[in-house]
């Protein structure tokens, strides 16, 4: 039998994620629980559905993220890990209020929070605090003793997060003609995001161009890229790009986005490409449209040899990264030593969201951070 692990003063980990439709008749109510108070009418809604339509109204990220859970409850049990694991999402079933009422009935009282978002920005992590603030204030609302809850610091940068990407873009490159595979470039590829947002992304005091969000970025594509070049023999050249826009026109977004990016490539001469989406934890809809079916079409019309590696998903050494990470945080709520797991140049990021962290245009009580209004 492994020995024990002690995660204490945790009692329950909660996956949070941001949830998706599992049938088309649920595209449209996912789509206005995304986007309410905008005031989007229900027509544009089902013409920016079309993309679900195109896979039958199932986005893959509910059927991904119950993986993931079997790989931490694996995980967590074949090292002596007694934490149970629940899930919950921001804008679909099973909903995060309904899933942190559910872990108060069971009796747990301090919680961690693995978000399915490993970068610093008000959608990737200040948003999912605020959704936290909601949720536990409707179980206020309702009488009941809201648990504590603590989030897991970002992870971008943990090995366990890295090393399978990296592996993936090895099989990704074998994969390509062996005329072309040693020109290939890398295409790391992320969410845009407003450039303002960006800009403000990560603690107040480190504000600037870009924010931690882009900062980040591009610390984990520059440990890839060494590491392929290390593995390989080859300096394949590299950039960060963007994908999934979805703001109107007139406010600047991060670029550039992908398919001007690969225009770019192919009008250079460049021989190939392999697409490495490192901003995403798992091969959901954005994914699977914005690379695998726009993007390609794109590579298509180009004649431009394309690959896409994997995200980690379910990979077992990001399971064991969560283990990592929850031992850690309870060993530092415990007054314990700990040495915190990072590669690159920026270090573990911190425990707990300061004041003004990737800051809301609308200010909002936000959960897990200096700011939250629950102790």
């Amino acid at each position: 039998m492994p020995e024990a692990l002690d995660a204490s003063p945790y009692d329950a980990l909660l996956l949070l994620s941001f949830g998706g439709p599992e049938g088309p008749d649920e595209v449209v109510p996912f789509l206005e629980n995304v986007t309410r108070g905008r005031g989007i009418p229900k027509e544009r809604l089902k013409e920016v559905g079309q993309h679900y339509f195109l896979f039958d109204g199932i986005s893959p990220i509910n059927d991904q993220n119950r993986a993931l859970l079997d790989a931490l409850r694996k995980d967590f049990a074949g090292h002596g890990l007694d934490l149970p694991v629940y899930w919950g999402n921001r804008n679909w079933a099973p909903y995060l209020t309904d899933t942190l009422r559910e872990m108060a009935a069971d009796g747990r009282r301090r919680i961690l929070v693995l978000a399915t978002s490993a970068y610093a920005s008000y959608s990737g992590c200040r948003q999912y605090r605020e959704d936290l603030a909601g949720a536990l204030a409707v179980l206020e609302g309702e009488g009941l003793e809201p648990p504590r809850v603590d989030k897991l610091r970002h992870y971008f940068n943990h090995p366990g997060f890295v090393e399978p990407m990296t592996e993936s873009v090895l099989g990704s490159l074998a994969e390509l003609p062996e005329d072309v595979r040693a020109g290939a470039h890398l295409v790391f590829t992320t969410h845009s995001i407003p450039v303002a947002a960006a800009d403000t992304s990560g603690p107040a005091e480190g504000h600037g161009d870009g924010g931690a969000y882009v900062r980040q970025h591009l610390d984990v594509a520059r440990l890839i890229a060494e590491a392929v070049r290390e593995k390989t023999g080859t300096d394949h050249p590299w950039r960060l790009v963007y994908q999934s826009r979805s703001g109107a026109p007139h406010i600047p977004w991060l670029e550039p986005d992908i398919c001007d990016h690969l225009e770019e490539l192919h009008g250079a001469g460049a021989p190939a490409a392999v697409m490495v989406p490192i901003g995403f934890v798992s091969d959901h809809m954005e994914v699977l449209y914005d690379l695998d079916t726009e993007a390609r079409a794109k590579a298509g019309e180009l004649e431009l040899p394309v690959r896409r590696s994997a995200t980690v998903g379910s990979d077992p050494r990001f399971a064991a990264a969560v283990r990592d990470l929850v031992l850690e945080r309870a060993a530092v709520e415990s007054g314990r030593q700990v040495t915190r797991c990072a590669l690159g140049a920026l270090g573990a990021s911190h425990d707990l969201c300061p004041v003004g962290c990737c800051p809301a245009r609308t200010p909002k009580p936000a959960a897990a951070g200096a700011d939250s209004p629950f102790a």
